[in-house]
């Protein structure tokens, strides 16, 4: 007796690791090709589909009412710190910046350099600008770990690296929260900026 395998269980299992993208061509184009048998498959394990066709990516979540604290959790959960959090909505503010712009690309990339001295303004320097801007390397170092940047180029000069900000990156912080974040960080300058 044979054992049917569904021809989206390639896709399936790369989406339990995380989210796919359309760069990843030949995965992309078999979700495309089996959304619905997936969509149906996944709801039967309590899992829903996420799926940016115009932005070239997805991803699994659980579907709410299913998430109590007896289910078995498929989908591996990152919570964030503060200054991590803070870090994702200034990389998503780039990209609003980079997409409203006259994009020729269809993929963002930054110097690690050039992501600190975004993230510079925004950050409270400590005792000294130095322990702050490593901090913000350990902040982009994160990022990449959690999937949200991906490095383009290395460089034997770190501040040189390319990093690409992943659009899944619109899937954790919304237009919503972003315009919230910012007028926050917006006030919370000017507060420093008085009594600075």
């Amino acid at each position: 007796m044979s054992e049917k395998i569904y021809a989206f269980t390639p896709v399936f299992v790369k989406l339990l690791k995380g989210p796919v993208e359309y760069l990843e061509k030949s995965n992309w184009e078999k979700l495309l090709q089996y959304k619905t048998e997936l969509t149906a498959f996944l709801q039967q394990l309590g899992l829903a589909l996420v799926l940016d066709e115009q932005d070239g990516y997805a991803y699994i979540k659980h579907n709410t009412a299913e998430e109590d604290t007896t289910s078995v959790s498929w989908v591996q959960r990152r919570s964030l710190t503060y200054d991590e959090s803070v870090l994702l909505v200034l990389l998503r503010d780039m990209m609003a910046e980079f997409e409203v712009g006259e994009a020729t690309h269809r993929e963002l990339v930054k110097k690690r350099r050039e992501i600190k001295e975004y993230a510079e303004l925004f950050f409270r320097e400590n005792a000294s600008r130095v322990k702050m801007l490593k901090d913000i390397d350990r902040l982009i170092d994160r990022a990449e770990e959690n999937g949200f940047l991906e490095q383009a180029e290395n460089h034997d000069v770190a501040d040189e690296q390319k990093f690409r900000i992943r659009k899944i990156i619109k899937a954790r912080v919304d237009s919503e929260i972003l315009e919230d974040f910012k007028n926050q960080l917006t006030a919370h300058a000017a507060k420093r900026i008085q009594h600075g």
